[in-house]
């Protein structure tokens, strides 16, 4: 049986990463949205860019890739966001982001409701909430999905572009919540779930925020899921790193994947896993299949 294609919304910034090797069009939602269309859902970014040449740039990029811009929007004031990249050791990245720009001012639109309506999930973080309107607009989206949408909150903890009460506002509105090891301890000091181990720690965020499940990534250390009645651990898959930008959406593009089919958190740790090191082995957030399909791809990992 084909199993049917998911409507699957990254919702938030949209930007340009000025890479050392060159500028590429990057930001959570966009990267996000073209893993998913490679895994056979439809994947749609809801962003907003500038009535400049990046933000013309950003649509054409998108449109190249196979990746609806229907629901980007322009803004007739500010740039399109861009993002100064450094690759350190490991090919870690460092960020550099340029504020205000247009993804500050997402604006809640009968077209974007009706998106909210019939998306099957929603992809969101805490970088795109750090203006008060597109807080606004984010949570007004989330809102408007039907009840059994899924709603991830990818916890993406930028600079200082993040509040308490932001964090502990978007964990309620979610039913997944996705953050790496290092983000854990602070959110849990921030949220005063008090100091414990990993698992206890993010047994604790499952538990006192009404969640379905919590990932926590490790890096190159693959990462944990946790559910209130499973917990699986994978211990991640090692390639040769080109960099890591967009290798966390292309894990989470993956596991909401799985989730929304029903697999077990093995086979969908696993995946993830393949997933996110396939997009560490290439250039980019957005790599192509170049010989061969994602399966045969994935499979020569590990």
């Amino acid at each position: 049986m084909i199993s049917p294609k998911h409507t699957i919304v990254g919702l938030g910034e949209l930007l340009w990463d000025l890479l050392p090797s060159g500028k590429q069009l990057g930001g959570a939602p966009a990267n996000f949205a073209y893993t998913t269309n490679l895994l056979g859902d439809v994947g749609i970014p809801a962003s907003r860019v500038g009535h400049d040449p990046l933000g013309d740039q950003g649509l054409a990029r998108l449109i190249h890739l196979g990746v609806s811009a229907e629901f980007v929007q322009y803004d007739p004031i500010y740039p399109t966001g861009t993002v100064k990249v450094e690759v350190g050791a490991g090919g870690q990245p460092r960020f550099d982001i340029m504020a205000p720009v247009a993804w500050d001012f997402l604006e809640w639109t009968p077209a974007w409701r009706q998106l909210a309506e019939k998306a099957d999930a929603v992809c969101f973080g805490s970088l795109a909430q750090r203006s008060p309107q597109s807080r606004s607009t984010i949570c007004s989206f989330l809102k408007s999905t039907r009840l059994e949408a899924i709603r991830i909150f990818d916890v993406n903890l930028r600079q200082n572009f993040y509040t308490a009460p932001i964090l502990a506002d978007s964990m309620k509105l979610a039913t997944i919540a996705k953050l790496n090891h290092e983000e854990l301890p602070r959110i849990a000091d921030l949220l005063d779930l008090g100091k414990s181990s990993e698992k206890d720690s993010a047994k604790q965020l499952l538990s006192s925020h009404d969640l379905k499940l919590v990932c926590v990534t490790r890096g190159n250390g693959g990462s944990m899921l946790l559910s209130h009645d499973d917990c699986n651990e994978h211990p991640g898959f090692s390639v040769k790193v080109a960099d890591t930008v967009g290798a966390g959406d292309a894990f989470t593009a993956a596991m909401v994947h799985g989730y929304l089919r029903g697999k077990s958190l093995a086979q969908i740790n696993d995946t993830a896993n393949r997933i996110g090191a396939w997009v560490a082995s290439q250039s980019g957030a957005t790599p192509t299949l170049k010989t061969h399909g994602l399966a045969q791809t994935l499979a020569e990992i590990g």
